[in-house]
């Protein structure tokens, strides 16, 4: 439990729960025995790898979309990287693809502008495709739109896959549940059954909410198995989230109470905008720990950041918050750390680790130096 380091951790921070962690890893590895799939660790959700030595017990590889994050995962993690970007840099491409055992392309022009250097280098190739279905609401995650950039459609294709094409690859998926995959894959067979019959394997992105509470993984295993049996096709997986959901919070502070025409906000030493912006983006209202839903003292959470729309309205305490006193918000570790910034020249949050041993370790401070060099 962190209330029994809580004093320990400096604020704000980041605290990755390790037992918490190896809960989602053990449900994923049960995923990846019963199918026989593969489960890659997507970076771009995830990349604390400070934990991949307990991470890559479980998964055989990362995804990457970048060069930096394909280093990452060669150097810190080892096993396979395989690669997907919208566009691959001309300067970056051709280390891409030595570091690459997988490698998806957005577009035809792209496939055939890259195709010579990358069969010579024997990387598996793959186009991501547009199956023109995805259940997702907010059109800034929704890769489906019209006019979308993201993927080939069917028709683009043809009736088979272009020479030296070996894998297809869709991401429609965010935080979604196995009855989603299963009507999406209706709208992917629908429109690419017949390369699903001439490809190698099928990586089915990102999205998957293995690791919810209520995730219905018998699905996800007979949907998986039907796959492998009508197609004759590997499987992979590459959650970023389902590997860090719920597996630690940012802890932070009150550093003053500000009242105003009938709203009280509580000032905290970090930012919505900065350190937590999909909570903006998305957007969605983060959980606090101790918050209550019809309590007597009302609060917005201010950010630390001159932005005036840095800040979450609608909480609620059964007690008033004092200067000094911790605040928590329930489950930052996942598409958090890989988008904070530096804006107001605001430090990013502390990085630290709860082992499951119970005791508490700084992994990462940050200041004036990370402002600096990002400018």
């Amino acid at each position: 439990m962190i209330e029994k380091v809580i004093d320990q951790i400096p604020s704000p921070c980041y605290v990755v729960e390790e037992q918490l962690l190896h809960n989602n890893l053990r449900t994923l590895d049960m995923v990846q025995k019963a199918t026989g799939a593969k489960i890659i660790l997507a970076l771009k959700g995830f990349a604390t790898y400070h934990t991949f030595d307990l991470v890559k017990k479980y998964l055989p590889g990362v995804t990457s979309s970048s060069l930096n994050e394909a280093k990452l995962g060669k150097y810190e993690f080892g096993g396979e990287v395989h690669a997907y970007s919208p566009v691959y840099l001309p300067n970056e491409i051709d280390e891409m693809l030595d570091i690459a055992s997988h490698i998806t392309f957005n577009s035809l022009n792209e496939w055939e502008r890259h195709k010579e250097k990358t069969m010579a280098k024997g990387v598996e190739a793959a186009l991501r495709i547009n199956p023109e279905y995805s259940e997702v609401e907010t059109d800034l995650y929704n890769p489906c739109v019209i006019g979308s950039r993201l993927g080939v459609r069917a028709e683009q294709i043809g009736d088979e896959l272009p020479e030296g094409i070996v894998g297809l690859h869709f991401h429609t998926l965010c935080e979604n549940g196995a009855d989603t995959l299963e009507r999406t894959l209706q709208a992917v067979e629908e429109k690419f059954g017949h390369l699903l019959h001439q490809a190698k394997w099928l990586n089915m992105g990102g999205g998957h909410a293995i690791t919810r509470k209520g995730y219905d993984i018998e699905l996800l295993i007979s949907l998986i198995s039907n796959l492998k049996d009508n197609y004759n096709l590997d499987i992979i997986l590459e959650p970023g989230s389902a590997v860090g959901w719920e597996t630690g919070p940012l802890v932070a502070t009150v550093l003053d109470v500000v009242e105003n025409q009938g709203t009280t906000t509580a000032m905290l030493d970090t930012s919505f905008a900065a350190h937590m912006p999909d909570t903006l983006e998305m957007p969605y209202k983060p959980r606090i720990r101790e918050a209550i839903e019809g309590g007597e003292f009302k609060y917005n959470m201010g950010g630390t950041t001159c932005l005036a729309g840095d800040f979450m309205a609608g909480y609620a305490f059964d007690k008033p918050l004092e200067v000094g006193q911790k605040i928590i918000f329930e489950d930052m570790i996942h598409y958090t750390m890989v988008k904070t910034t530096t804006f107001n020249g605001v430090n990013l949050p502390n990085i630290g680790i709860m082992k499951e041993d119970g005791t508490f370790e700084v992994l990462k401070t940050f200041g004036y130096e990370e402002y600096k060099s990002r400018l």
